[in-house]
């Protein structure tokens, strides 16, 4: 399926990131996995243009780290997601002003608690992020 025959937005979006998965080295999905808390199967179902499954807006900045998405792909990634979810994108900015920050963070022995950690920090970094943006 090409892309100019692409009409439903999920679709697209998720033909891109498919695109951009299949280019990444040998175990991203399952890094991939580890990084949201979830197993395989979720990912394969929001990553797969073959699954009507939508992908949830606060895993986009997971996806960007993990598969080390380019500025032009962050992009055009961004722009199809919008069309398919007009209005749903996390408020951390355009993808111009995102930057990586890694932590060490505990493992809590627990892939709910881990991954219900990890949302907190999340949660956190948008706050601030709201806070600063404020602040202009």
């Amino acid at each position: 399926m090409s892309r100019e025959t692409v009409e439903d937005p999920i679709i697209a979006y998720k033909t891109i990131l498919a695109q951009i998965i299949d280019n990444r080295p040998s175990g991203t999905r399952q890094r991939l996995a580890e990084a949201l808390g979830k197993h395989r199967s979720f990912v394969t179902q929001v990553t797969s243009p073959a699954y009507s499954t939508p992908l949830p807006a606060r895993h986009l900045a997971a996806i960007f780290r993990v598969c080390h998405f380019s500025l032009g792909e962050q992009e055009r990634f961004l722009q199809a997601y919008q069309s398919a979810h007009p209005g749903k994108l996390p408020d951390f900015g355009s993808a111009q002003k995102l930057r990586q920050l890694s932590l060490i963070v505990p493992d809590l022995g627990d892939e709910k608690k881990n991954r219900l950690f990890d949302e907190a920090i999340a949660e956190l970094v948008r706050n601030m992020a709201k806070l600063v943006g404020t602040m202009d």
